[in-house]
This record gives C-alpha cells, sequence and structure tokens, in this order.
C-alpha cells in the first residue's frame, strides 16, 4: 500500500530541499562538483530510504523495533552513500 499523495509530496519537497544544499554550494565555490548523474543518484537515495522508512513507520507498531529498524536503514544509506562517493569499500559499485 502506497503512502498518501500529501505524505509523497512532504518528502519529495524534502529531498528536493536537502539537494539544494550541494547545488547552492556549487555556485560559490569549486570544491562542490557534482553532475547530473550524482543530482539523481542522490534524489533516489534520498527518496527511497524516505520511504522505507515511512513504510516502517506504518507497519511495525512497536516504537523501540521502529527506532532499530529506521535506524538500520540509515545506516545502510549512509554506508552506500559514503561507498558511492570514496570507496571506502572499493566494491564494483564504486568505480574501483
Amino acid at each position: 500500500m502506497l503512502p498518501k499523495p500529501k505524505t509523497i509530496l512532504l518528502l519529495l519537497s524534502i529531498v528536493l530541499l536537502l539537494l539544494l544544499i550541494p547545488f547552492i554550494a556549487m555556485q560559490f565555490t569549486n570544491e562542490v562538483n557534482w553532475s547530473v548523474m550524482d543530482f539523481v543518484m542522490a534524489g533516489m537515495l534520498l527518496f527511497g530510504t524516505s520511504l522505507l522508512i515511512e513504510f516502517v513507520l506504518r507497519k511495525v507498531k512497536s516504537t523501540k523495533h521502529r527506532i532499530l529498524i529506521s535506524g538500520i536503514i540509515l545506516l545502510l544509506l549512509f554506508l552506500l552513500w559514503a561507498e558511492l562517493a570514496v570507496g571506502i569499500f572499493g566494491s564494483p559499485i564504486a568505480g574501483n
């Protein structure tokens, strides 16, 4: 069951606001150099993670389990993000 359209719109808005941070930084410094594909991948990761956590919050009743599962999802997001950004594990998805 999909979340309500209002929820999806809210999540998309938050993801777009987060993606504005590197976009604005690119206007002021050469230290941030994202391509269109970087924005697409970041958007997909952030939106997918937010949908997954929203699903967990709707389906899991125990607050303790909600926090644990959401924490694991966020940890996986950060590990994947770090791997894609700098290849900390040296896997093929990082281009190594």
